[in-house]
């Protein structure tokens, strides 16, 4: 079990109850039915803290009509209302009063379809019903006790035809199962082996069968049960129902006079999500798919196992490419950074040819010119700057006699037309002076000039 659950069987007067927790382990209790009843119920719940999502009810079987009814085979909308006229010359109330389910049977060899249908009293549902909701639990289910019986068997379908005789108190159930399923079901009042064996015989052709191949006993009946059951009219031995380990270790636990209602309590916990007949209103009922919507519910998980497989293939293709992407990056990732390097280099030599370049087409080669004055400047005169642009340079400093520097830049083979910008200054035993000159004639441009340290051979002088 994946939670607890909880089955509460409404008797004449009393209430059973079992619960199955989680990992196996049972309870039972049962309550006098009384106006405390439901106060008393939900104290116990909460005492023993059985809080579930739902309880599911059972009711007595001499609580429920059952019968079996053959009806025109038509389809499932119509069926319901033929059950519901047919239903009506079987059950002692008002139509308008019945609440009723009903369950196909396989169909027999006359032509018409055969249904086994569980009715009751409106109040019977309604009392069920509000006895569960006023322990504020909500009711998963409402159907007959008995009918829930196989449900605790070890082997669901253990022979092909077995009648299941439960006895509890002065009624005794004759409960019919065809692989497990029940096909008939009928409370007759409790009595001998003998007696037993004949309702048996008696209810055989009721459920459409000539013999049973098994009869189990449970419930109250006597030790002596058995024996006088042999020497009735089917001439067969009984035995127990082969339960499963949940329900004989709750047996084994209770006195004899509870293992009638316990069993029958403990089934109905155990019992099926939507059982075959159910008593309960229809906006209440569990959702039970159909074939065709299960189909098509399969259908669309299948499809969507399938997408998601897909997806999954296609990631894993994706990710062993991109793993193959990366450990190539990081072959070529040293090869990558020389070559950035190199790009970095080349783009700076770029650079530095573009300046040398522009340096050239302005006509402009100080390196030269320097050398050149150094060697014209007297030791006596120094310059405090020199600035060249493309029509000329301009000097200033200081020397013992400026005006000798004229004729001595004159000289120059690269100036001309050499003359002072500003007065010659004295302080003291030296005059300030600013010179400009003219460029007698553009460089000749040289690709060695600039790297060889010697300078340019010098031009003629112009002869004025």
């Amino acid at each position: 079990m994946r939670r607890t659950r909880v089955g509460l069987v409404i008797e004449d007067d009393s209430v059973a109850v079992a619960a199955i927790r989680k990992g196996g382990s049972t309870e039972y209790f049962r309550l006098v039915a009384n106006e405390a009843l439901p106060a008393r119920l939900e104290a116990q719940l909460r005492a023993r803290r059985l809080r579930t999502k739902g309880i599911r009810i059972g009711l007595d079987r001499s609580r429920v009509v059952v019968k079996t009814l053959a009806v025109p085979r038509a389809a499932e909308s119509n069926r319901h209302s033929m059950v519901a006229f047919e239903l009506e010359r079987h059950v002692p109330f008002a139509g308008e009063d019945t609440r009723f389910d009903w369950t196909p049977l396989p169909a027999g060899g006359d032509g018409l379809g055969r249904v086994l249908v569980a009715a009751t009293e409106a109040r019977t549902v309604d009392g069920a019903l509000k006895l569960v909701e006023a322990t504020k639990e909500a009711p998963r289910s409402l159907t007959v006790a008995c009918h829930a019986l196989p449900i605790l068997l070890a082997d669901r379908r253990p022979v092909r035809r077995a009648v299941w005789i439960h006895g509890r108190g002065a009624r005794t159930v004759l409960l019919f199962l065809e692989r497990g399923e029940v096909r008939l079901s009928r409370s007759v009042p409790s009595g001998d082996g003998g007696q037993m064996a004949h309702e048996v015989a008696r209810s055989l052709p009721l459920a459409g069968w000539k013999k049973c191949d098994a009869v189990w006993v449970s419930g109250d009946e006597s030790p002596d049960f058995r024996a006088t059951f042999r020497r009735g009219e089917l001439g067969m031995a009984i035995a127990a129902p082969p339960l499963g380990k949940t329900a004989s270790r709750l047996m084994s636990r209770l006195p004899l006079e509870e293992r009638a209602s316990a069993l029958l309590a403990l089934a109905v916990a155990a019992g099926r999500r939507r059982p075959p007949l159910d008593l309960s209103p229809a906006g209440r009922r569990a959702r039970a798919l159909s074939w065709a919507a299960a189909f098509t519910a399969g259908m669309a998980v299948a499809a969507g196992a399938l997408g998601l497989a897909l997806l999954l293939v296609q990631g894993h293709a994706q990710r062993r490419h991109l793993e193959g992407v990366s450990a190539e990056i990081r072959r070529i990732e040293p090869e990558a950074k020389a070559v950035e390097e190199l790009n970095a280099d080349v783009h700076l030599q770029r650079r530095l040819l573009g300046v040398l370049q522009s340096i050239q087409a302005g006509g402009v080669r100080p390196l030269p010119v320097l050398k050149d004055l150094t060697e014209l400047i007297p030791p006596d005169a120094w310059l405090q700057s020199v600035s060249m642009d493309a029509q000329g340079l301009e000097l200033s400093g200081q020397a013992t006699t400026a005006s000798q520097l004229v004729p001595l830049l004159e000289g120059s083979p690269w100036l001309e037309r050499v003359e002072f910008t500003a007065p010659v200054t004295r302080t003291q035993s030296h005059e300030q002076f600013r010179i400009r000159a003219a460029w007698e004639a553009p460089p000749t441009p040289s690709a060695d000039s600039d790297a060889s340290p010697s300078p340019a051979p010098r031009p003629e002088r112009k002869k004025r």
